[in-house]
């Protein structure tokens, strides 16, 4: 799917507390000052207790080639959380493996993006997998993955503190509810 249509696709608005108020499309709920809306965010954490970070595609429209989790995404109205961060785990990384996906808690958040203009303000639900990485197939579509690599959470949180900018805004919000 390309970003385009993915831009026109909906997202659900929710309240503060994630009750539903309505539905945006994608380039609606990101274009400044933002709008509250529903989104998901999934940690893969091996059985060595490695992170799996993908870096996101430079075609992406917010936040490109920046190191984030291994998967996000936005379940359309009237679709699970989990069903939703299934589907984006096949089309992003080509996981077509049975995974169990467990929420670990909401990060709630606002940033804007300095070079495009947009604006993530998201409900943010962590979804968490264990996975032995010996076993897990990768497929990653290169036009929303540039790279991808496992990292020790320690490693992580010294190198996002050395350099914020090559991070992601959610990434240090949903690692910590990740691995609590």
């Amino acid at each position: 799917m390309t970003s385009s249509v993915r831009e026109s696709l909906l997202v659900e608005l929710v309240s503060p507390t994630g009750e539903p108020t309505g539905s945006a499309t994608v380039a609606d709920a990101h274009t400044a000052p933002g709008r509250l809306h529903r989104a998901f965010s999934v940690h893969l954490l091996d059985t060595s207790g490695r992170l799996l970070l993908q870096q996101r595609a430079a075609v992406k429209t917010r936040f490109p080639l920046r190191w984030a989790n291994a998967c996000c995404g936005h379940p359309s109205p009237g679709t699970t959380v989990v069903e939703a961060a299934l589907t984006r785990l096949a089309e992003e990384l080509g996981v077509l493996d049975d995974l169990s996906l467990t929420e670990v808690g909401v990060h709630l958040y606002r940033a804007d993006d300095p070079d495009s203009g947009l604006v993530e303000h998201e409900y943010d639900h962590v979804l968490l997998g264990i996975v032995d990485a010996d076993l897990l197939t990768l497929r990653p579509d290169p036009a929303e993955v540039a790279a991808v690599r496992w990292v020790d959470p320690s490693d992580l949180r010294t190198a996002m503190a050395a350099n914020p900018s090559h991070y992601s805004p959610w990434l240090a919000g949903v690692t910590s509810l990740a691995l609590r």
